[in-house]
C-alpha cells in the first residue's frame, strides 16, 4: 500500500488496477473535491454531483449551482450511487476523467 500524501483512510480491499492511487502507479496532485455519486454505469467510472453556493453582491443573496464531474472508481473502493466520496486530481486517464476516488465517506448513524 502506497502513501499518496493526503490524509485519507486507506481502503481495506486490495486491487490490481494500475490507475489506483493506493495499489497502482497513479500520482495524485492538485484539487480535492467532495460530492455525491449519481451514476456508476461506466466501467470503473462514476459521475459525482457537487453543489456550489455563491454570493451575489448585487442582489445580496446566495445562489446554488450544481456541477457534475467524472472520476475513476478503483475496484478497491467501489463507490455506488448515493455514496459521498472524496476525489483528487490526477493526470488525464481518459477524455473526460482527470480525477480519481481516494475515499468513500462513512455515514455516522445517530
Amino acid at each position: 500500500m502506497r502513501n499518496i500524501g493526503i490524509d485519507v483512510k486507506s481502503p481495506e480491499n486490495t486491487c490490481d488496477d494500475n490507475n489506483c492511487p493506493f495499489h497502482g502507479t497513479l500520482p495524485v496532485r492538485g484539487q480535492i473535491f467532495e460530492g455525491t455519486v449519481v451514476s456508476d454505469k461506466g466501467h470503473n467510472t462514476i459521475i459525482i454531483k457537487r453543489e456550489i453556493v455563491r454570493y451575489i453582491p448585487k442582489y445580496e443573496r446566495y445562489e446554488k449551482r450544481t456541477t457534475t464531474m467524472a472520476a475513476h472508481n478503483p475496484p478497491c473502493i467501489h463507490a455506488k450511487v448515493g455514496d459521498k466520496v472524496k476525489i483528487a486530481e490526477c493526470r488525464p486517464i481518459s477524455k473526460i476523467k482527470s480525477f480519481v476516488v481516494i475515499e468513500k465517506k462513512e455515514f455516522e448513524e445517530e
